[in-house]
C-alpha cells in the first residue's frame, strides 16, 4: 500500500517497505551500479600469477645475497693457508710484499689500501663536481636539442675500455700534464699532497695522472645517475618557484638539489666503487713501488686490482695465489663498506 501526501499540491507517494515481497521491484539509488559476481577461475589465475611473482621475487633476492656470501666465503677460505704462512707482524698494518719463499712469506696491505683509497678519492673530488655541473646543464639549462646528443656524448665515455684510457693516460695525458705537475711540485712541495714522491713527476706514472684518467672513466656513472634524478623534479615547484620571481640558478639551489641530493649520492658512491675496483688503466699508468707510500700524488704504487692483475703469473702456486686472494678478500670488504655507507647516506637524507 502506498502512503500519499501532498506538498505544495504535488502528489508525493512513499513506498511502503511492506510491498517490496509482493514481486515489485525496488530500484537501485542512482549512481550505485549493481555488483558484478566474480568470476572463481579469474580469480585463482589472478591469486597463482600473485603467488609465482612474489616467488620469483624472493628468489631472486635470496640467490643474490648467498651469491655475495659464497664470495666472501671462497676468498676467504683461500685465503687462509697463505695468511698461516705469513710472517709480517700484522696483514692489516705490513706494507712489504715478499711471496718467492711460500715457507716463509712477508706479505701487508697497509700500502696496497693506502693507494686504492687515495687514488680513488682523488678522482671522485676531480668527477663529482663536474659531474654536478653537467647534470645541471642538462636537466635545467640545456634546450632538449641540445641536451639529448650531449648526454648521449657523455654515456659514451663508458663505452671506452679500460685500457684505452691507460694507454690514453701514459702517452698522451701524462705529457700535457707535466708542465702543470712540475709546476705544483716546485712551488707547493712544503705540502705533503705535493711533494717529490716516488714517482718521476715528468714521466707521469704517478697518483695525479692516475687519478685524472679515472675520474674521466667514472665520469658518465656519476653524471648519468644525478641527470636521470634532477630530470624527476616536480614540476609543478620549479614552476612555483619561477611565478614567484625566483631566478633560474634560485631554481637549481632551492628546489632541484634538494630534490636530487641523495641521487647525487649515490651516483658519486657507485664512481667511487667503480674506481676502487678499476685494473687496467691503472695497471699501466700507475708505476709500482716498494717504497712506503707517502701521501703524495706525485707517489707511485700499485692498488688491490693492479696488483692481483700484475701477478696473475704466480696464481700456479695455492700459497702464492693465497696470498693476493687475501688482497682480494680486504677489497671485497672496502667495497661492501662503501656502499653500505653510501645507503645509509642516501637513507639518512631521504628521511629529512
Amino acid at each position: 500500500m502506498d502512503t500519499r501526501s501532498m506538498i505544495d499540491g504535488v502528489d508525493v507517494t512513499t513506498p511502503n517497505p511492506s510491498d517490496a515481497g509482493s514481486g515489485e521491484a525496488m530500484a537501485q539509488p542512482f549512481g550505485e551500479p549493481e555488483p558484478v559476481p566474480l568470476d572463481p577461475s579469474r580469480n585463482a589465475k589472478v591469486r597463482l600469477g600473485d603467488r609465482i611473482f612474489r616467488g620469483l621475487a624472493e628468489g631472486s633476492g635470496v640467490f643474490i645475497v648467498a651469491l655475495i656470501a659464497a664470495i666472501g666465503f671462497f676468498l676467504l677460505w683461500r685465503a687462509v693457508p697463505a695468511l698461516a704462512r705469513n710472517e709480517e707482524n700484522f696483514f692489516l698494518y705490513g706494507g712489504n710484499w715478499i711471496t718467492t719463499d711460500t715457507s716463509a712469506m712477508h706479505f701487508g696491505v697497509l700500502d696496497l689500501l693506502q693507494v686504492t683509497v687515495f687514488v680513488s678519492v682523488f678522482a671522485l673530488v676531480l668527477a663529482m663536481p663536474v659531474a654536478l655541473g653537467i647534470a645541471i646543464f642538462l636537466t635545467q639549462y640545456a634546450r632538449r636539442r641540445l641536451a639529448g646528443p650531449l648526454a648521449y656524448m657523455v654515456d659514451l665515455l663508458a663505452a671506452v675500455p679500460s685500457i684505452i684510457y691507460g694507454v690514453w693516460g701514459l702517452y698522451v695525458l701524462a705529457p700535457v700534464l707535466a708542465p702543470a705537475a712540475q709546476w705544483l711540485n716546485v712551488n707547493l712541495g712544503w705540502l705533503f699532497l705535493f711533494k717529490t714522491g716516488t714517482a718521476s713527476v715528468i714521466g707521469g706514472g704517478t697518483i695525479f695522472t692516475a687519478g685524472i684518467v679515472l675520474a674521466v672513466m667514472i665520469l658518465p656513472i656519476i653524471t648519468a645517475v644525478t641527470r636521470e634524478v634532477f630530470v624527476q623534479t616536480p614540476r609543478g615547484q620549479i614552476e612555483a618557484a619561477l611565478a614567484l620571481g625566483a631566478t633560474r640558478w634560485e631554481v637549481v639551489r632551492t628546489t632541484v638539489l634538494p630534490f636530487g641530493m641523495s641521487g647525487y649520492i649515490s651516483g658519486g658512491m657507485l664512481g667511487l666503487g667503480r674506481a676502487l675496483g678499476e685494473t687496467i688503466a691503472l695497471l699501466i699508468i700507475l708505476r709500482g713501488t716498494q717504497e712506503a707510500f707517502g701521501w703524495s700524488l706525485f707517489d707511485g704504487g700499485f692498488t688491490f686490482a693492479s696488483l692481483i692483475a700484475s701477478a696473475a703469473s704466480e696464481f700456479n702456486d695455492q700459497f702464492k695465489a693465497g696470498a693476493y686472494i687475501s688482497a682480494g678478500l680486504v677489497l671485497f670488504v672496502l667495497t661492501f663498506v662503501v656502499n653500505s655507507l653510501a645507503r645509509a647516506a642516501v637513507a639518512g637524507k631521504g628521511a629529512k
